[in-house]
């Protein structure tokens, strides 16, 4: 049996607000599907839209769910990740409007025993494609060691 997937806010080392995206709907060994409503009220929503460049950050948001679900299946803590860039955003509109559902796609393409990973990502609203990317990600084994002076 397939364990349910809890609530994003579990899965992603972010707080309040700052869990953009509402759900989980899919994920596997590699890949993950998430969903997000853009409603007036969402963050970085101005005069009912949010400008498509965020979509790089529920891209990595979903990385960050991704990677918060399988820790956990480990037993081990959601930890922070950090996003090292984007290559190929393509944006085919400018902006997300208060009422669109967006599915956020992030499939894994390498995983370096380092901790850095690319992923191929996809937005899209009703079946259209709005924004795709490849982005490099890094998750450290222990983030304090990775920002610790003393090992300079």
């Amino acid at each position: 049996m397939t364990e349910p997937i809890p609530p994003i806010a579990q899965l992603v080392p972010h707080a309040g607000r700052m869990v953009l995206l509402d759900r989980v709907l899919a994920i596997a060994d590699e890949s993950i599907h998430c969903e997000l409503v853009i409603h007036p009220d969402s963050l970085f929503c101005e005069a009912g839209r949010v400008g498509a460049w965020i979509g790089i950050e529920y891209m990595a948001q979903a990385i960050a769910a991704f990677a918060g679900w399988h820790v956990r299946a480990h037993g081990e803590p959601v930890k922070p990740g950090f996003l090292l860039g984007t290559r190929r955003y393509r944006c085919h509109r400018a902006w997300f409007l208060a009422g669109d559902v967006l599915a956020i796609e992030a499939t894994r393409v390498l995983q370096a025993p380092s901790g850095l990973a690319a992923f191929e990502c996809r937005i899209s609203v009703g079946g259209a494609l709005c924004a795709e990317a490849t982005l490099s990600v890094y998750q450290p084994e222990s983030v304090q060691d990775l920002l610790s002076l003393d090992k300079v």
